[in-house]
């Protein structure tokens, strides 16, 4: 783990916390500057792709993700401001604006959104009206996941909890043996068939989403080193799932596919990014932390691609769409990239910030979202 990634860990014991600071402060001073972003070259517009509408949000500094349901995409802003956006038309659907800040989101089934506040609220709304608030006991930094008429929410403590979707009844909570350090970023939660697949240090673990009794384990990552930053392990971002293989990335140490059924590591590969993946039947895709973006074997994770032509620009995560991979870069431009051998396909521009969300397909429209809170739908052929 490198300096600049210090920021990225939540302290769960204060002590410990001031100890990192100063390692952090001290070696800011003595840090080589970042590397330039690579030059782009010439679009190659080797397949169609074309603005479709605009919309706009606040700013979006904090852990804020993207939603969608068939057309319905909902985003969420920093300064609290929550809407579902017509994938076809870019027109709300519905909008509001909550009191407080927000600081993960924005979870939905299609029905009910929710999200956490920076003062641990858990807030569950539907049609754009508060429907409940629940106090968490810990920081989140992952969007809340609703499934089956739940909220699920994963703490950054590595606590699980189970909220009734209607009421906000809490159903139960699972607290896993804390670690002195976690990631200040979004970990891994999703839904396989009828378990619930939850990140938690460096292991998927399969839950009973009734009562949060674990099924199995199995782990992407085991803790190394020295020293607590050093054995700091935590799975991180969006998992790709595939039937019931599901492929995750342990924060600059792996990734790894799962075979659900069976609760069953299939392979891990040395990795060093911080975002998550995504694929198809046959690759799992993803971006490195220098810019790199790889492609390897769902099966076996042998290595399939790579490709360094958008290094240090700061990539997201991918999105698999048609015959493409798309990335968001920092300064706002989407990249195509072949899924075969990593070629650029087509490039288009958004209003010059980074973008901040992986891309998400809704419909037939591709939908990024950028820090200054542009809400961008474009039509690819």
């Amino acid at each position: 783990m490198n300096f600049k990634d210090f920021w990225r860990l939540a302290p769960v014991k204060r002590s410990l916390f001031a100890i990192f600071s100063v390692v952090f402060i001290a070696g800011c001073f003595g840090g080589a500057g970042k590397p330039a972003p690579t030059e782009l070259g010439a679009n190659p517009a080797l397949i169609g792709i074309r603005p479709a509408w605009t919309a706009r949000i606040g700013e979006v500094k904090s852990f804020l993700s993207v939603n969608v349901n068939a057309q319905a995409v909902t985003v969420a802003a920093t300064d609290g401001t929550v809407a579902a956006i017509d994938s076809a038309t870019g027109r709300d659907l519905w909008r509001t604006r909550l009191t407080t800040p927000l600081l993960a989101g924005v979870g939905s089934d299609g029905q009910t959104a929710a999200v956490v506040t920076l003062e641990n609220d858990l807030v569950a709304m539907e049609g754009g009206k508060v429907l409940w608030r629940q106090k968490l006991s810990a920081q989140s930094f992952t969007a809340p996941l609703v499934a089956g008429k739940r909220v699920f929410v994963l703490g950054a403590d590595r606590s699980v909890h189970a909220f009734d979707g209607q009421t906000g009844r809490r159903l139960w909570s699972q607290q896993r043996p804390g670690d002195p350090l976690v990631l200040r970023q979004a970990g891994t939660m999703l839904p396989v068939g009828d378990t619930l697949v939850v990140g938690l240090s460096g292991r998927l673990v399969g839950m009973n989403p009734l009562n949060g009794s674990s099924r199995w384990e199995a782990a992407i990552s085991t803790p190394r080193g020295t020293n607590e930053v050093e054995r700091l392990v935590d799975l991180v971002g969006n998992a790709s799932r595939v039937d019931d293989v599901v492929c995750a990335r342990a924060f600059q140490a792996t990734v790894g596919c799962v075979n659900t059924t069976r609760g069953a590591v299939m392979w891990t590969r040395p990795a060093n990014g911080i975002l998550g993946l995504d694929g198809d039947a046959r690759t799992v895709f993803g971006t490195e932390s220098n810019g790199l973006v790889n492609a390897w074997q769902r099966t076996t994770g042998e290595p399939v691609w790579a490709t360094d032509r958008l290094k240090y620009r700061d990539l997201t995560a991918p999105l698999v769409l048609g015959r493409s991979v798309v990335v968001g870069d920092g300064a706002g431009f989407v990249h195509l990239l072949s899924r075969e051998d990593g070629s650029l396909l087509a490039r288009v521009a958004t209003d010059g910030s980074a973008i901040v969300a992986t891309p998400v397909l809704a419909g037939n429209t591709l939908v990024v979202v950028s820090r200054n809170g542009g809400v961008f739908g474009f039509r690819p052929e």
